[in-house]
This record gives structure tokens, C-alpha cells and sequence, in this order.
């Protein structure tokens, strides 16, 4: 399945099975499905983004994995690469012992 598509494509805890590089990756993949909604609702041009406003993100992890903000980031790092300087924003990541269906992030922006 295409990372784009809704599927659950990473699931675990950052620092017990699953570690900082498949974190950034899962969460790359989630900024694709928001890149896929907001090029929708901007029929498909992203020149009209004139602002994103923030991005939160929630990283299943243990307890003594401490680099919740760098799994993150590569949500931050796609939009910028996509749509520009109309994509700074704020950024808050906890960490959590467990997400809905085992999922290994949740991202959520504005």
C-alpha cells in the first residue's frame, strides 16, 4: 500500500522495536496524508497556503526514549520541502506509552 493511503504503515515503541529513523519515516508518512488533504482543499495548488499554523505530534515510546521532537520533525521537514516558508510553525511532540491501533505516531496540523 502507498504511505499515503491511511494504512497504519509503523506501528510499535520508539526505543523498544521500533527506533528514531522508522519513527521519522512513519511520521513522513503521515505529513503525506495531510500534504494529500490540503492539496485537496487547495485544488491542488499550494501557492495558496499562505500560512501553517502548527503541528502536533504524539510518539509511542518508552519510557526512557527521550528524542520524541526529532521523530517529529520529519513532519516539519516535508512541508517545508513541499510548500515553502508558508509552512513554519509551531511544534509540540509528547511521548505516550500507546496510540489507538498500535500506531507508532499520530501527527495532527493546522
Amino acid at each position: 500500500m502507498a504511505p499515503w493511503d491511511g494504512s497504519n504503515a509503523c506501528a510499535g515503541h520508539r526505543g523498544e522495536d521500533v527506533f528514531l529513523e522508522a519513527g521519522q519515516e512513519a511520521t513522513k508518512q503521515r505529513a503525506l496524508n495531510i500534504l494529500v488533504h490540503l492539496k485537496n482543499e487547495c485544488d491542488g495548488d499550494f501557492d495558496r497556503v499562505w500560512r501553517c499554523v502548527r503541528v502536533d505530534g504524539v510518539v509511542a515510546s518508552t519510557p526512557a526514549f527521550a528524542e520524541q521532537s526529532l521523530v517529529v520533525n520529519g513532519v516539519s521537514d516535508l512541508r517545508v520541502a513541499v510548500i515553502g516558508d508558508a509552512s513554519c510553525h509551531a511544534h509540540t511532540t509528547v511521548g505516550v506509552s500507546s496510540l489507538p491501533r498500535g500506531a507508532a505516531v499520530a501527527v495532527e496540523a493546522d
